[in-house]
């Protein structure tokens, strides 16, 4: 699977511009600004339907227009699959494949499998546990679309819930038999998630490792260690014992919405204890990782994003993945720089195909 040709109108700082690309590698070259990395989100925004680095939709339409357009046409199965995606303001967003419009953004999910690595991954150390549950469910989600679908049934029964005890409080009231039937929704909903993300974690791991080692030649233990309420009770009793600890706060307290994903490095936190180096070489093999684990599972190759990673890595480690490239581990691949001769030289070391875009 690869993507053949892309074009934009109106989208973030890019006006009108199309490409037609190489199957094997691609690259983006130039100054910070010319919109190297937006042209990646473009490509992003087609497999996932939406944005990787802006959530609101809205400000992707460049300004002072009134929407923005991302066609892809790609070929996957040795078919021609054409993928766009539109947002007009004041109007929801339009996802379509072959000129037919999607009922649900998330039936999409998944069809054009896709990893992107980026700087900003940094927030998936740095950040809450939201951040990292919604990297493990997106990985998830992209080969099992059910899931997807109860993840957004048990938001919005949660959310429900929520507005239920916040109703009580209002109306300094109580009524457990109102309240007991979001629980019998939220319970075998809530319970299959969990499951879902435990099997997941069991699979993931040892892939995860293997890349951190292959990065770092061995230098440390690195975990991800999942943490989640369902490991010491059923969801009936965690919803039944903090009944009055949920009407103090107003809110489902707990849950799968409350699941974390520990990274440790020799059994402590990266983010305390981990180098600049050590986090980079983590977050790079949980892409990888991904990447693996949906090729794996999929058998399809996913399109692999790195954005302006080079920037950011030493000799060994840029290596490395050079070899990976080479051993055609990897499909599909966009990458952004700022240098024109870094990339070049690099890109040739892989002995592949290639194509490069001065912006």
């Amino acid at each position: 699977m690869y993507l053949k040709q892309l074009s934009l109108l109106n989208y973030k700082n890019i006006s009108d511009k199309s490409f037609d690309f190489n199957e094997k590698i691609n690259c983006f070259v130039g100054k910070n600004g010319k919109g190297k990395t937006n042209i990646l989100d473009a490509i992003f925004h087609l497999s996932y339907g939406k944005s990787y680095f802006n959530p609101l939709a809205v400000q992707n339409i460049k300004h002072d227009e009134d929407f923005f357009l991302i066609d892809g046409t790609f070929s996957k199965n040795e078919k021609s699959e054409q993928i766009a995606c539109s947002l007009k303001r004041g109007q929801k967003k339009v996802l379509k494949r072959n000129n037919k419009i999607y009922e649900k953004l998330s039936d999409h999910v998944g069809f054009i499998p896709l990893v992107i690595i980026s700087p900003s991954d940094t927030n998936l150390i740095s950040e809450g546990s939201d951040v990292r549950r919604k990297f493990i469910d997106s990985v998830i989600s992209t080969l099992d679309n059910s899931y997807l679908n109860e993840l957004i049934q048990y938001n919005k029964l949660v959310a429900q819930r929520n507005a239920l005890l916040k109703y009580f409080a209002l109306n300094q009231s109580f009524d457990n038999e109102t309240l007991s039937i979001y629980n019998e929704q939220i319970i075998p909903i809530g319970t299959n998630i969990f499951e879902k993300r435990k099997q997941f974690l069991e699979d993931f791991i040892p892939i995860f490792q293997k890349y951190y080692q292959l990065i770092t030649d061995n230098a440390e233990n690195v975990q991800l260690v999942y943490s989640s309420n369902l490991f010491e009770s059923t969801f009936e009793e965690l919803l039944s014992n903090n009944i009055n600890k949920d009407r103090a706060l107003q809110y489902t307290s707990v849950g799968v919405h409350k699941d974390d994903l520990s990274f440790e490095i020799d059994n402590y936190p990266i983010k305390k204890f981990g180098s600049q180096g050590q986090q980079k070489s983590f977050l790079i093999a949980l892409k990888l990782a991904q990447f693996d684990f949906i090729k794996q599972q999929s058998g399809v190759l996913p399109i692999l994003l790195f954005d302006d990673i080079f920037d950011k890595l030493d000799e060994s480690r840029v290596q490395k993945i050079v070899a990976m490239v080479n051993d055609d581990v990897f499909g599909q691949i966009f990458i952004s720089d700022t240098h024109v001769e870094r990339t070049e030289a690099i890109i040739k070391s892989t002995h592949q195909s290639y194509a490069i875009f001065q912006l």
